[in-house]
């Protein structure tokens, strides 16, 4: 007689299906953790500034007839808490140089540069302006009304601003 055997084993189930794993993570947002955007501000001056950066934008607040306290009043609405900026460039000044007050003006831009740092105090503070009038500068970088920038002038001054932001 034949020895006896066991029944064969029952058959082993199928292994699970592959487990796929899906990113919830935004593919966006290391770029902006990273990138370190800028702002310009200041009055009618800035709308003319073109200024690069090698990662990250630009990003250009222009008021038209506006004084040093007036960018300061916008400053807060610029530069939203939590959202991060590398550098400000403040450029203003030129429609309070008529007032022909220096102390006046030296104090709203120490009150300008404060509100900036208790907005944002990890942001790096640029000044830049006023420009010379045509009258102490050279005329061919000033527009017929001697005091905005003509097309090289604004290239000039967006290039040095521009140089000056990828330097920090």
């Amino acid at each position: 007689p034949r020895p006896r055997t066991s029944p064969p084993p029952p058959p082993l189930p199928p292994p699970p299906p592959p487990v796929f794993e899906i990113s919830t993570r935004n593919r966006f947002t290391p770029l902006r953790e990273t990138e370190r955007d800028a702002v310009i501000v200041g009055d009618s001056i800035a709308r003319y500034v073109r200024a690069t950066l090698a990662k990250g934008k630009v990003h250009n607040h222009c008021f038209p007839g506006a004084r040093v306290l007036d960018v300061s009043a916008q400053i807060p609405a610029i530069l939203k808490d939590g959202e991060s900026v590398g550098a400000i460039v403040l450029h203003a000044g030129v429609n309070d140089i008529k007032l022909r007050q220096t102390e006046v003006l030296k104090r709203d831009f120490s009150s300008l540069i404060e509100t900036v740092r208790s907005t944002s105090p990890a942001t790096r503070i640029i000044m830049s302006g006023p420009l010379p009038t045509y009258r102490r500068g050279h005329e061919r970088l000033f527009r017929a009304d001697g005091l905005h920038p003509s097309r090289v002038g604004a290239e000039l001054l967006s290039d040095n601003i521009s140089r000056t932001l990828c330097s920090i």
